[in-house]
This record gives structure tokens, C-alpha cells and sequence, in this order.
């Protein structure tokens, strides 16, 4: 009989982060038909935060391992493909269910999956290191995709009125997905040791004012987030790349 293999917490640990990641996302669904849109967004940000977590604490363990990039791939597609278009449709199209609003949460949805598509098969670059994106990486785009939700409740205008416009949205970030551009990735973002009291405080600023002023420090992040990829898109369309970019990885 073959012996059984022992496996250490911190060698799963990753994967429970990764499977608490998808139960935030599909917990998003839920609190969007439930109508409680401000506990979807809420749960669509801890997925990312928890995905963000997952990759980095596998490598600091040294326990990646092939199922374990699969999972938090197929994850990924609900938790900022799926859950994302739905929270949005329920919240925006609920009332008049049109069919403009629901094709452009499909075309949201499909085009996180060819995203994360072209990662799996290996699209990276031979003399990747990483320290760009093509495109806009699924997290991100999750985010992006709800500006019209941190508008909307940081300026307490409730319901959208212009629902086309919102479908048309879901389609411009569906492209910023799949486009090839090169997008600054902070995953090697490194700093002096000196600097470690600053970088906890902006921490500690940071999840006070999300804990105290949600909406408006989500749609911060997101309108910065949003000004430095159309900045990305201009140095594209003028051939010169991001600064910071020696090397290419999709996701």
C-alpha cells in the first residue's frame, strides 16, 4: 500500500484563501439579489483583497503549486467577471430589464474569461519579469466596472437614470481587459526598509477611511486608477510604454 502523503497547513493555506476569495464573490451575488448593493461591493472588494493575499503568501511559503494557479484562475472568473456583472445589472437594469443592459454584463463576464484565458495557455512574453500587465487585470477591472455604483452612492443620486450608458461601460471595460496595452503592475513594488513606519501608516490611514467613508475612498482609487490607464492608452498610441516596464505578464 502506498503511503499516505502529509501535507502541512501552510502548504494549503493559499487554496483556503483562494476558496475564501470565491465564497466572498458568490456571497457578492447573493447580497446583489438580495438588493443590499452596498454589501455586494463590500464583498467584491474582499475577494480581491483576499486574491491579491493568496499568490503572494504561496510564494512566501514556498507552497505553489499547478491546482492551485488553476483554482485561483477559475475563482477569479467569478469573483471579478461574474459577480461584478451581475451586482451591476441587478443594481442598475432590476427595474426595467433592458436588453442592452444584459448583453453588456455578458460581454463584461466573457471578456474576463478570455482574459484569463490567455493567461493559462502561456501568453507571457519570453523575458517576462512581471512588472507590467497587457491590459487591465481582472481585480481591477472588477472595480472599474462599478464606478457608476461609487458615483451614484457617493453623490447620493440613487438609481442611474441613463442605464444605456452603464451598458455601454460594462463594454469599455470588457476591452480595457482584452486589449494588449501595458498597464504599470505593483506585484515587484519594492522600498528602502527606512520607509516600512510610512508604508504601515498609509495603511492604517487607508482602512480607517474605507471603514469610515467607503463609497468616496472606492471611487478615489477608482477615478485614480481609471486617469492613469487612459495615461497607459496614450503612451500606447504614442509608442512609448510605461517607464517602469521590462517585462510582460497578463494576469
Amino acid at each position: 500500500m502506498a503511503e499516505r502523503r502529509k501535507l502541512h497547513l501552510a502548504q494549503i493555506l493559499p487554496n483556503l484563501l483562494t476558496i475564501g476569495a470565491l465564497c466572498a464573490g458568490l456571497t457578492a451575488i447573493k447580497w446583489g439579489i438580495d438588493g443590499r448593493f452596498g454589501l455586494a461591493v463590500g464583498f467584491i472588494i474582499l475577494a480581491a483583497i483576499l486574491d491579491g493575499l493568496d499568490g503572494r503568501i504561496a510564494r512566501l511559503l514556498k507552497s505553489e503549486s499547478s491546482i492551485g494557479a488553476e483554482l485561483d484562475s477559475l475563482c477569479d472568473l467569478v469573483n471579478f467577471g461574474v459577480a461584478p456583472a451581475v451586482v451591476l445589472y441587478l443594481w442598475a437594469f432590476q427595474d426595467v430589464m433592458t436588453r442592452e443592459g444584459w448583453i453588456g454584463a455578458l460581454i463584461y463576464a466573457v471578456a474576463c474569461a478570455m482574459r484569463l484565458a490567455r493567461f493559462n495557455i502561456g501568453a507571457r512574453e519570453p523575458d517576462s519579469d512581471g512588472t507590467v500587465f497587457r491590459g487591465v487585470p481582472s481585480p481591477a477591472g472588477a472595480l472599474l466596472v462599478l464606478l457608476p455604483m461609487l458615483l451614484a452612492n457617493t453623490f447620493g443620486t440613487g438609481k442611474p437614470a441613463l442605464e444605456p450608458l452603464i451598458a455601454l461601460w460594462l463594454v469599455a471595460v470588457a476591452w480595457l481587459m482584452v486589449a494588449t496595452f501595458e498597464t504599470p503592475s505593483f506585484k515587484k513594488l519594492t522600498f528602502y526598509a527606512d520607509n516600512v513606519r510610512y508604508i504601515v501608516l498609509a495603511a492604517v490611514a487607508l482602512v480607517a477611511a474605507l471603514l469610515s467613508y467607503p463609497w468616496i475612498t472606492l471611487l478615489v482609487f477608482d477615478l485614480g486608477y481609471l486617469a492613469l490607464i487612459l495615461w497607459c492608452i496614450m503612451r500606447h498610441l504614442t509608442g512609448s510604454p510605461p517607464d517602469a516596464a521590462n517585462g510582460q505578464t497578463d494576469d
